[in-house]
């Protein structure tokens, strides 16, 4: 009675794959179709880390192979009497067994003679080997919950060596292995399980076929690694996790995505491998943000209005002045001058510190106009009159006793800043240049940069700046609060930088990463954050987070803070060696190609221990896709062909669950 009621109680259990799986094995068995069997042999020696298995050619020909790093089941002899469990082991290496000496005392005799042929007896004798297999962990009844799966890490017990016996996992079981600890809500397909590079099928045994699943939620506010050589579809699986975040998400829009596209992969199609673009398979969830626009992509203007952001314009023309090498002495005094923005003017409650403030963003203003940056004046002078205000006196001085013109235009501001320049060149000690009552100067040092670099003594001046012409739009909103806005909704921004200056490109990027970040502190101060997440793509991260670099930049700030804000990261490299080691130590979720350094595969391996016994086909396997994937749901390596990135069809976005 007690089995009946066993029984029925795992009527509906996953772990019911496993008692069917051994019912036909032992069937089998007793029919004697040992070539149909998927046993694979015995357990020589056995311990809470390694297990070594006694197996024979017939048993590895039966499974179609056993090669290095497959994954087998270790279950105990008299299963029937005990819970349905089983352990999971991973092969390292073939291992000695005690009669090794003699087994090749044998074949040398045998080669040494020219033998043929083996006598029945001998052939018997030598096909027996030994294989070395890490434990994984085990599979069992959760205790809490019906009809679910428990994994851990570690073996509760193990007895005898010999009351053990170990398979090669069908189909169902390998989904079982492979996809029972990923939690249903936000389950998206990303590829196959690949057990090993090589393909080739032994006795018409086929490969496993089983898919892979993810969580999104596995994501969501953690750091996620993609390692290896360049062309091997690291970008492609980008693609693959920001999809899965779009499609489980479409319901509810709880993420928003900012992807920083280098190389314009994500916002325009590849026509010449067949690439499509997350923008082109989902265009009423993506909007591009392009510095360039291309003719086949629709875009917003990825542009500054210089004029309305006099901070942040200052500080991109002071990257750029730098790295075209600008040395005049009155340039880095340009580059190095402090200019406000607008919006601090609101917060300055003291006239005289206001009115100063002011200035300087109208001196800057006169060198943009001197520069040839196009402007709509009648918009400009709403948010701050064109006048300076300066005295009577210092206006008279300057313009040599003919009556000052009015300044009511940035032609005419020009004119009176330029003015200023030449008098305070010529007569720098005049009373006129002096605050009124005081002997403190009219013009700080950041001022006098300004002018001077508006009117040089010597040198082209705002001339130099003309060709910067590119990155400014005088119908450019504030992309900052519109992507943050966009973010908001959870649609997925995605910034195309493709031949982009490097220096516009990381002023673009650190800009926007900071404003995130920001905005999302904020929301976190506010108790408005809910379930809502923002998740963030960067590639060539060894740029970004350099192993020995600065741990102020916002980068190591977004790296060990974002998670308590809700902001995920996605950072792509070749290169463990040339990560920070902080950010490699915080990351929860990997995905590994071919990588090509043995200090590369000891730095991951250190970083992660999962990935210890997986260097050696790490270093060898090539295959394009071919991936060692490593989450916060699956608790030990999988290695997955990952499908290639195209719009999902109806079977597939049945087996996405949008729960998030």
């Amino acid at each position: 009675m007690k089995k009946f009621f066993d029984k029925a109680a795992m009527q509906n259990h996953p772990l019911r794959v496993l008692q069917k799986f051994l019912e036909e094995e032992k069937a089998k068995e007793q029919a004697k179709k040992y070539n149909e069997m998927c046993f694979v042999g015995y357990v020589l020696d056995i311990s809470y880390d390694t297990v070594t298995i006694i197996t024979s050619d017939p048993f590895k020909i039966a499974v179609g192979g056993v090669p290095r790093n497959s994954l087998l089941i270790m279950v105990p002899s008299n299963y029937d009497t005990l819970p349905p469990h089983f352990t999971l082991l991973r092969v390292l290496e073939a291992a000695p067994t005690p009669l090794s000496k003699e087994v090749q005392q044998t074949y040398f005799e045998l080669q040494k003679k020219s033998m043929p042929e083996l006598d029945i007896f001998t052939q018997s004798e030598l096909q027996w080997g030994a294989l070395k297999t890490a434990v994984l962990g085990m599979f069992y009844p959760h205790p809490e919950k019906m009809d679910t799966v428990e994994f851990s890490g570690d073996l509760n017990n193990f007895v005898s060596a010999h009351k053990y016996r170990v398979y090669s996992p069908d189909d169902d079981l390998l989904d079982l292995i492979i996809n029972s600890m990923v939690s249903d809500e936000g389950r998206f397909p990303i590829g196959d399980l690949r057990l090993t590079e090589c393909r080739l099928a032994l006795s018409g045994k086929a490969q496993p076929k089983v898919p892979v699943y993810v969580s999104t939620k596995d994501f969501m506010g953690t750091r996620t690694a993609m390692f290896g050589k360049t062309r091997l579809g690291k970008s492609n699986v980008v693609k693959l996790i920001a999809q899965s975040l779009i499609e489980t998400t479409k319901d509810t829009k709880s993420v928003g995505q900012l992807i920083f596209d280098i190389n314009g992969e994500y916002a325009n199609d590849n026509p010449q491998d067949g690439s499509v673009s997350l923008r082109s398979a989902y265009q009423d969830r993506c909007i591009v943000y392009a510095l360039t626009k291309k003719p086949t992509t629709e875009s917003k203007p990825l542009k500054l209005n210089f004029y309305e952001h006099p901070d942040r314009s200052h500080r991109v023309l002071a990257n750029l002045l730098e790295t075209e090498g600008r040395t005049s002495i009155y340039v880095k005094a340009f580059i190095g001058a402090e200019i406000p923005s607008l919006e601090l003017l609101n917060t300055i409650t003291d006239y005289g510190e206001r009115k100063r403030a002011e200035r300087r963003i109208l001196m800057y203003w006169a060198i943009l106009k001197k520069a040839g940056f196009d402007v709509d004046e009648n918009t400009l002078a709403k948010k701050l009159k064109f006048d300076p205000s300066y005295n009577q006196k210092l206006r008279s001085a300057i313009w040599q006793g003919t009556t000052p013109p009015p300044i009511d235009s940035l032609d005419s501001l020009v004119s009176e800043f330029e003015k200023i320049a030449e008098f305070m060149r010529n007569k720098p000690d005049d009373s006129v240049l002096k605050s009124s009552g005081s002997d403190e100067t009219l013009f700080k040092p950041d001022d006098q940069a300004i002018l001077n670099f508006l009117k040089p003594s010597v040198g082209a001046g705002p001339m130099m700046i003309q060709r910067f012409r590119i990155y400014h739009d005088k119908e450019a909103g504030d992309f900052v609060k519109e992507i943050n806005r966009l973010l908001d909704d959870g649609q997925t921004v995605i910034l195309d930088l493709s031949n982009a200056n490097p220096e516009v490109m990381k002023y673009f990027s650190e800009e926007l990463s900071a404003a995130v970040f920001m905005y999302q502190v904020e929301k976190f101060s506010n108790n408005q954050l809910g379930d809502h997440f923002v998740q963030l793509y960067f590639e060539e991260a060894h740029n970004l987070f350099p192993y020995s670099g600065d741990v102020t930049t916002i980068y190591s700030r977004l790296a060990k803070e974002g998670a308590k804000y809700h902001i995920g990261m996605v950072y792509s490299t070749q290169s463990p060696t040339t990560i920070n080691k902080d950010l490699l130590a915080q990351t929860e979720n990997f995905f590994i190609v071919h990588l090509a350094s043995q200090d590369d595969v000891n730095m991951l391996a250190k970083v992660n221990i999962a990935y210890e016994s997986l260097k050696d086909d790490i270093l060898r396997a090539k295959t394009v896709g071919y991936v060692r994937m490593l989450t916060r749901s699956h608790r030990f390596v999988v290695p997955v062909q990952a499908r290639k990135f195209e719009p999902l069809n109806s079977e597939q976005k049945g087996e996405s669950q949008n729960a998030l």
